[in-house]
């Protein structure tokens, strides 16, 4: 076993602190490896105060997690000791289920092994997860990281990257499409920035007007500020394509007036509460609303392989991990452009 100095929570009401714990040997198809950033995501803070219920604590989160390679297991073939490497949301899935055999883990009909806050398939241990300074992950779930592009704003495309990437994917999302995307975050800015670079005519949906510099910074052609009743009738029966990354309570009978017909309303935001809609919002335009999650293990390579390609990487800010409480109240009230990254030297 190796011992880890990580950050945990120890209970639902208790801040984040030192802890340390221990993580399995290298098995045969195991690589290990030292994290140098991890990205600070949303459902971190949802985890670890236990919102969506069934919390495993001691919690170490984390799971957009980039480093270098230190270890191979002795059947290892695609990694070697050196090599930079990623791990997602994911670190196991049954693979035999249709989901896994087509290469979306993240819909294994089994459940996926979450990078935290899971257990671990065959010894049902706790999964920790990128608060961390090492990780061992089977080689099947992690991924090549390019070195053409800084890690710190690598790491969050583990999560919030493919969040984005896989639906604008999934429904072939790019020239002659008009898509809008709501709200400027962590997963807001990198649905703009992918929407534009795959050609789409990109606009910001916003109640904030100060976030318009930014929006059309990072990609968007247009900018709609959806607390204006005549900003929103001007883009009445308009969008091909609504990416909805809004996880609080929002009004989705406005988002479907909006769509064109046939238009799909794609969810990867979590909001609390069940959404309400009307049924003629969806029926006199033949409008749909549809989620989406994390992509699997090929698209995610696919879309970090494109990322390097293409120079795209998060906005991010740094931070020590021993600024790991504050930053989540500074995220809790918008306060980050757009998404923390811990370097995890300052462990």
């Amino acid at each position: 076993m190796s011992e880890v100095k990580g950050y945990a929570a120890q209970t639902a009401t208790t801040p984040l602190a030192p802890w340390n714990f221990q993580r399995r040997e290298v098995g045969p198809h195991d690589v290990q490896f030292d994290i140098l950033y991890c990205g600070v995501c949303h459902s971190d803070l949802h985890q670890i105060r236990d919102e969506w219920g069934g919390s495993i604590f001691p919690m170490v989160p984390g799971h957009e997690i980039v480093g270098m390679i230190t270890k191979v297991g002795s059947a290892v073939t695609k990694f070697k000791v050196g090599d930079l490497a990623g791990v997602g949301c994911m670190v196991d899935s049954c693979r035999e289920c249709e989901s896994c055999k087509r290469g979306e883990e993240q819909y294994c009909e089994n459940g996926n092994t979450g990078t935290y806050n899971s257990r671990e398939r065959d010894t049902q241990n706790p999964t920790y997860g990128g608060y961390s300074n090492l990780i061992v992950t089977d080689e099947a779930f992690v991924l090549h990281i390019s070195e053409k592009l800084p890690l710190a704003g690598v790491a969050p495309l583990l999560c919030a990257g493919i969040t984005t990437y896989s639906p604008l994917r999934h429904w072939k999302v790019g020239k002659g499409h008009k898509v809008g995307v709501i709200g400027l975050g962590g997963l807001g800015h990198m649905a703009v920035k992918f929407a534009a670079a795959f050609g789409a005519e990109v606009t910001m949906l916003s109640t904030s007007p100060n976030k318009e510099a930014d929006a059309k910074a990072l990609g968007a052609h247009k900018f709609v500020l959806t607390k204006d009743k005549e900003q929103v009738k001007s883009v009445r029966n308009y969008f091909d394509f609504i990416i909805d990354t809004v996880s609080a309570p929002h009004d989705y009978n406005m988002v479907q007036s909006m769509l064109a017909t046939n238009g799909v309303q794609i969810c990867v935001g979590v909001p609390p509460t069940p959404m309400e809609i009307m049924g003629f919002s969806l029926i006199g335009k033949r409008r749909s609303v549809a989620g989406s999650m994390i992509g699997g293990i090929p698209e995610t390579q696919e879309m970090l392989d494109y990322c390097a390609e293409h120079n795209i990487v998060s906005d991010v800010e740094i931070i020590d991990i021993k600024d790991i409480n504050a930053s989540y109240e500074r995220m809790l009230k918008g306060d980050v452009r757009y998404r923390f990254v811990i370097d995890m030297a300052t462990l």
